[in-house]
């Protein structure tokens, strides 16, 4: 199963909505005039509206990663998942393809197929499995801290590679989860919003039945959304995760993978605060690490793949930084850390090429900051000041 899209949202809204609303149009223009068609409208709001309520809290559930996907693969551990049944490997789909951590980019056998590998990735998943709330999840996670601390002590390249293979595998996991519960979220926001619009539909149908209907409805089908709570999980998951790559030297990867991420950084814009708060402190790291990437021996057209890699991070990611929340309770970021944010900003931004990434990049920072009238930061004016003085001289040099 490749779609990271729910189907039940989008028929909702391109099929079932436009119709509710054309039947109850004609049958508005009726009620005035028989009492028969008042009765029958008010029925079909009724079951549109309970349609409506109980979807958001079956979303989260069918769209979970875990139960989902019922391929299984052999027990490699090899950038797989298992369900909530017990112990069905299952491939992580990455661009159209089965994402194998056993296998090096020219398709032999790697550092994840072998025991200490398998054994690592288990304890992955299952970190990836419970919920915080677990008592075995601090167990569990404690042993596979322990695990890689003891790879990187022993100092062998082939332990290492080891971290890096297993790390990199749950790193994707994880971050395509998010990104299956940052939509699912969307998508069950948008059908919160249609039951606002005709919630006093739902009122005066609740006068009508009377006062035990209501506390039926609150008593079975109201509940508390599970969405946020998992995908908060995930985002610390994958600054963790991000944070052990940097460790054994990897972070290469987790940054390559946040960068393509560009769906799930659109989907975060509307996410809610604790979860955004929570994606601005995983941004933030990888936003330096990024700046870490690459060394004067490098070759040019590693060279360019990582400025390109850069690009791509900064035009997903940016308009994120700009509207997100920075924390619900406590800031996520402190004054000292946001200030190291727009330096490291700046910096990658003089990375790129100066005529046209530079351009994009600072066009698109100065619509966001703009528009979102919550904060004031990042503030990149200094780096869009050296920028314009730049393209001038640049201007008069070619004019001469």
């Amino acid at each position: 199963m490749e779609s990271a899209i729910p189907l039940a949202p989008l028929l909702l809204r391109n099929i079932l909505l436009p119709l509710f609303i054309y039947t109850d149009k004609h049958l508005l223009n009726l009620t005035n005039r028989f009492k028969l068609f008042e009765i029958l409208r008010y029925t079909v709001i009724t079951a549109f509206v309970f349609f409506l309520k109980i979807i958001p809290n079956f979303i989260p559930t069918s769209l979970n990663p875990s139960s989902d996907f019922s391929d299984s693969s052999s027990g490699s551990g090899s950038g797989s998942d298992s369900d909530s049944g017990g112990g069905i490997w299952v491939p992580f789909l990455k661009g159209g393809g089965r994402y194998n951590e056993t296998a090096d980019s020219g398709g032999n056998l790697a550092a994840g197929d072998t025991c200490i590998a398998r054994a690592l990735s288990q304890l992955l998943s299952i970190v990836n499995e419970i919920p915080v709330s677990s008592r075995k999840y601090d167990i569990v996670r404690s042993y596979a801290e322990k695990l890689m601390d003891e790879n990187i002590e022993e100092g062998y390249e082939s332990l290492r590679k080891v971290n890096a293979t297993v790390l990199s595998a749950a790193f994707s996991r994880a971050l395509g989860q998010l990104e299956l519960l940052a939509a699912a979220g969307t998508a069950a926001e948008g059908v919160r919003g249609v039951v606002v619009v005709v919630e006093i539909w739902w009122e005066r149908v609740v006068v009508k039945v009377g006062r035990y209907g209501d506390k039926a409805w609150t008593r079975f089908v109201k509940g508390k959304p599970r969405v946020a709570g998992s995908a908060e999980k995930l985002s610390a998951e994958l600054l963790w995760l991000a944070q052990k790559l940097a460790a054994c030297g990897s972070v290469d990867e987790a940054v390559r993978q946040w960068a393509s991420a560009a769906k799930l950084a659109s989907f975060a814009l509307s996410a809610q605060l604790r979860l955004q708060g929570s994606l601005v402190k995983l941004s933030a790291f990888l936003f330096k690490q990024a700046t870490c990437m690459g060394s004067e021996d490098d070759d040019e057209g590693n060279i360019e793949e990582l400025r390109k890699i850069k690009m791509k991070m900064l035009m997903s990611w940016l308009p994120f930084i700009c509207r997100a929340s920075n924390g619900t309770d406590t800031p996520i970021l402190g004054f000292h850390e946001k200030v190291e944010l727009e330096n490291v900003l700046g910096e990658l931004i003089g990375s790129l090429k100066h005529e046209e990434e530079q351009e994009k990049v600072l066009a698109l920072w100065l619509h966001h900051f703009t528009h979102c009238p919550s904060t004031d930061w990042p503030n990149l004016y200094l780096y869009y000041t050296r920028w314009c003085a730049t393209s001038r001289k640049l201007l008069i040099l070619e004019g001469r």
